[in-house]
C-alpha cells in the first residue's frame, strides 16, 4: 500500500482547517443576514396557496408568473403555501390539469412578506365561467387563549346560513351562532372566539336544524384558520361539507 508522506499529511490537514474557518466565516455571515429585517437589494417573498372552490371546474393546475404553484387539484382543495416572489401584479393562471388553454386569468398583489389564497370559484355568468380572486390570510397567531376563524360560504345549494361553534357541555340550543345570514358566495372572516373543545355547526339562517356538525376540535388557542363550506353531492337531501386550513398558529 502506497503511504502519503508527512508533508503531503501536513498539507492536507492545513487545507481542511483552512476551509472549516472559511465555511464557518461564511455561516455567521449567513446568520447575519438572515437576523436583519432589512437587507439591501432583499425583497421578503410572498406565501401563497391555492383555494379551489369550483364545482364546475375540471382537475386544474395554478401558475403565477410562470411557477407552477399547484397541479391537478380539484374542488375542495386548500394547499399549503408555496414561497413567490412579491408582485405587485403577478399573472395567474388557470389550466385544465389536461393542457390546454387558460381557463382563467387574472392579476393580484402578492404582498411582500404576507399569505395569500388564489381562490377559484364560479361566477354563474356561464357554465364554465370561473372568478379568481387573491385573498390576504392572516399571518399572525389569535391571541392568548382565543382562535380566530375565517368563513367562505360556497355551499350554493342551501340559502343563508348561521354558523355555531358550540362548547363541549353545550347544546345547540343554547349556543349563540358566531355568524348569522351568511350567504352564498360570501366571507365572514376573521372572528376570535375562545379557545375550547368546540363543535363546528351549519345551519340554515334562524334555525336550529343542523345541516352539518362537524368533528369536535379541541383549540387550545393562537389557532387561525380557514373554512370553506361547499355543497354535498347529495340532491334529495342537501348538506353542507367542510374543508378547514391552518393559516396560523397551532395545527391539528
Amino acid at each position: 500500500m502506497k503511504r502519503m508522506n508527512t508533508t503531503g499529511k501536513n498539507f492536507w490537514t492545513s487545507r481542511r482547517i483552512s476551509l472549516a474557518v472559511a465555511a464557518a466565516a461564511s455561516l455567521a455571515a449567513a446568520f447575519a443576514l438572515s437576523s436583519c429585517e432589512n437587507v439591501t437589494g432583499y425583497t421578503q417573498p410572498s406565501l401563497v396557496r391555492v383555494i379551489d372552490a369550483s364545482y364546475i371546474a375540471p382537475t386544474v393546475n395554478v401558475v403565477v408568473e410562470s411557477e407552477l404553484l399547484a397541479s391537478n387539484i380539484g374542488q375542495g382543495t386548500i394547499t399549503p403555501y408555496g414561497t413567490l416572489p412579491a408582485n405587485n401584479a403577478a399573472l395567474i393562471q388557470i389550466t385544465a390539469a389536461t393542457g390546454g388553454p387558460a381557463l382563467a386569468t387574472a392579476n393580484g398583489t402578492l404582498l411582500a412578506g404576507h399569505q395569500h389564497s388564489v381562490f377559484l370559484a364560479d361566477n354563474g355568468a356561464a357554465p364554465t365561467s370561473y372568478e379568481v380572486t387573491i385573498l390576504e390570510d392572516q399571518q399572525t397567531v389569535a391571541a392568548s387563549g382565543h382562535s380566530a376563524f375565517r368563513f367562505l360560504n360556497q355551499a350554493v345549494k342551501i340559502g343563508p346560513v348561521d354558523l355555531y361553534m358550540v362548547p363541549a357541555g353545550t347544546t345547540l340550543a343554547n349556543a349563540i351562532p358566531l355568524v348569522t345570514g351568511l350567504p352564498a358566495g360570501g366571507t365572514a372572516g376573521y372572528i376570535s372566539f375562545t379557545s375550547q373543545t368546540v363543535t363546528m355547526v351549519v345551519t340554515p339562517t334562524g334555525l336550529t336544524t343542523p345541516f352539518y356538525a362537524y368533528t369536535p376540535m379541541a383549540l387550545t388557542g393562537g389557532e387561525v384558520r380557514t373554512v370553506l363550506l361547499m355543497d354535498t353531492q347529495l340532491t334529495s337531501n342537501p348538506a353542507v361539507a367542510f374543508t378547514v386550513a391552518d393559516d396560523a398558529g397551532p395545527a391539528d
